[in-house]
């Protein structure tokens, strides 16, 4: 059982692969595709949020998955065209098959390939990189990847994780981590301020959301292996849900923080 299928399962019942309630996804995607308050949106003209589901806009979503972010977009928003890349094969074969569910089939393009390789020649309105941006070897070069993705005036939602107190040795030896890959909070949006972005709102994953997060992941790949003891895979599966909660609880809970930021270029 490889890395992609053990996050298939343990994403079963939280489709959203980071530490955010269904109220918090809602919340992020309203002020990334709202429109901005300018002449247009003044004298009792529509509100920027309406506009952001009456207006047509390009959204894509770097490590997408199973398209969780892009179908909730589209959905909130009939006049927007989506863009998946993801390198997990079953995993955009579920987001068309959940796509066509919803009847936004047309509106949506999925690639299989490293999110390193992705070009566009018509950028985008939004740009998402959702727990994903280890993809491009952290929060920096992800910045600077979807800098030329972007359209001008365009926006960047992009959840990263950060140190909420410093991180004890068995928080480090539970994420495979060093004390170095990330910074504190503050620390963290110094580094996306002087890069040339400007946080014009935020999240920070409540205890809460991590909690239902971390259950759900294991959780579900337990019962998964539960439910199928006869599969090849099921005592593997059962061992990553077991050492997965372990280090979670015995190591980075409370130190392990994920804060999700909607940027804008300077």
């Amino acid at each position: 059982m490889d890395r992609q299928q053990i996050s298939r399962l343990a994403h079963a019942h939280h489709p959203v692969a980071a530490p955010l309630a269904d109220d918090s996804v809602a919340r992020l995607l309203d002020r990334a595709t709202a429109r901005a308050s300018g002449p247009a949106t003044q004298a009792g003209a529509a509100a920027p949020a309406a506009q952001g589901r009456t207006a047509p806009g390009r959204v894509l979503d770097l490590g997408c998955g199973e398209g969780a972010w892009l179908l909730r977009t589209l959905a909130a928003n009939p006049r927007w065209q989506a863009v998946g890349v993801d390198l997990d094969a079953a995993a955009l074969t579920r987001a068309r098959e959940s796509a066509t569910a919803l009847g936004v089939e047309r509106r949506i393009g999925l690639h299989h390939l490293d999110v390193r390789e992705f070009t566009t020649k018509e950028p985008f309105d939004l740009v998402l990189c959702v727990g994903s941006t280890h993809a491009f070897g952290g929060l920096l070069p992800t910045l600077a990847a979807a800098r030329e993705l972007l359209a001008p005036g365009g926006r960047l939602l992009v959840g990263e994780g950060f140190w909420q107190r410093e991180p004890s040795r068995a928080a480090l030896e539970g994420l495979g981590a060093t004390r170095d890959e990330l910074a504190d909070l503050a620390e963290t949006t110094d580094r996306v301020r002087t890069d040339g972005w400007t946080p014009v709102y935020g999240h920070v994953s409540t205890e809460q959301e991590w909690d239902d997060y971390e259950f759900s992941w294991t959780g579900a790949l337990a019962e998964w292996a539960l439910d199928h003891p006869d599969h090849p895979d099921a005592a593997t599966a059962r061992e990553a849900a077991d050492r997965h909660r372990t280090e979670w609880l015995h190591g980075y809970r409370g130190t392990l923080g994920f804060v999700t930021y909607l940027l804008r270029r300077d």
